[in-house]
């Protein structure tokens, strides 16, 4: 029989912290639900929420779309020099993404790439928000007229010194700033003999607050009249259903596409 009063293990001390970033995400449904006011405006004027995060924060982007349980209105921008982390060194090492999320000038050629409409909106994900191309992201969406919500965590981002030419962090120049909740250096679990901690929170915060926000503008959707053409695993729906879900949303994630490259370059 397990000793009650025995110290908590090391992972049983991560799932203790995990309630800190519950709590920290709960405290902020107001802002969440003002996110998802915007972020429904755009999707049912058509147009898209576009989504960046370099690094780790690619996790977040993938997490809105696409995967079971989410629907189409969000652009993913995930780009591999910067977030490919498989081969951790030698060709495409985490030596150059780490060098290349802070050159100056990438996110501009990033941007380049699609037609942007003032009636879209815009998340940018990053821990630190303090890498130069999450900061020159956000710029780029606000120069074209675009609502920036910022992810970051917000003890690590006061933190952390920002690399942008200017000083600015990602914090300073969103129109709405979400908190993951992961502490200064994100690891949240200190190890006896071990002078650097373990296990990171930014993810967990991340990945709650972005289903916060998929669920709240899944809902504002549907009552407009406008239910979202979820991906939804055939053991809930029926392998038929399922099919048919999971091509009407590709579908539509295509057109809303198309409009980013319909009147690209006329005014270059």
């Amino acid at each position: 029989m397990e000793n009650s009063s025995a110290p908590a293990s090391s992972g049983e001390r991560y799932l203790e912290s995990t309630q800190n970033l519950w709590s920290v995400v709960s405290d902020q449904m107001e802002t969440i639900r003002k996110v998802a006011d915007l972020f429904a405006e755009s999707i049912l004027a058509g147009r898209m929420v576009h989504l960046f995060g370099s690094g780790h924060s690619r996790i977040m982007v993938e997490e809105m779309w696409p995967r079971y349980g989410s629907f189409p209105g969000f652009h993913p921008i995930v780009e591999l020099s910067l977030t490919y982390h498989h081969d951790v060194v030698g060709a495409n090492g985490q030596r150059q993404a780490m060098f290349l999320e802070n050159v100056s000038g990438l996110a501009d050629r990033i941007l380049r790439n699609f037609d942007i409409s003032q009636q879209d909106s815009a998340l940018v994900i990053s821990s630190s928000g303090c890498n130069v191309v999450p900061v020159e992201i956000a710029e780029g969406f606000k120069q074209r007229g675009v609502k920036v919500v910022g992810m970051v965590s917000r003890q690590h981002s006061e933190a952390s010194q920002s690399h942008h030419s200017k000083g600015v962090k990602l914090s300073e120049i969103s129109d709405v700033v979400l908190d993951t909740g992961a502490p200064v250096g994100d690891a949240m679990v200190s190890i006896d003999g071990l002078d650097t901690p373990v296990s990171p929170g930014s993810t967990v915060g991340g990945c709650l607050l972005i289903n916060c926000i998929k669920a709240e503008v899944a809902d504002r959707l549907t009552r407009a009249g406008k239910p979202p053409k979820v991906l939804t695993a055939s053991a809930v729906v029926g392998s038929e259903k399922a099919i048919e879900l999971f091509e009407a949303a590709y579908d539509e994630h295509g057109r809303r596409m198309a409009q980013l490259y319909l009147e690209l370059g006329k005014d270059v």
